[in-house]
């Protein structure tokens, strides 16, 4: 059984991350290509951003939205 959760580790520290200690490895050299996954997220984040706001601002010119002040009982 030792020798599973030893495989496990092997598996982790040497295959799955090896990309990261690659771009840890990278920084010294380049500190933009080392933050690579860092600007790929910042990207996704910001499409998902502009597209929620798309969509609140289509909902919001079909007035689908309750704004009245007795939306809510307890208001």
């Amino acid at each position: 059984m030792k020798d599973f959760f030893y495989a496990i580790q092997d598996l982790f520290v040497n295959v799955l991350f090896a990309p990261l200690d690659y771009l840890r490895e990278l920084e010294l050299s380049s500190w933009f290509a080392a933050n690579t996954m860092s600007w790929i997220f910042m990207a996704i984040g910001f499409v998902a951003f502009v597209y929620w706001m798309k969509q609140l601002a289509k909902f919001n010119a079909n007035n689908e939205e309750d704004k009245s002040i007795s939306s809510h009982s307890y208001l």
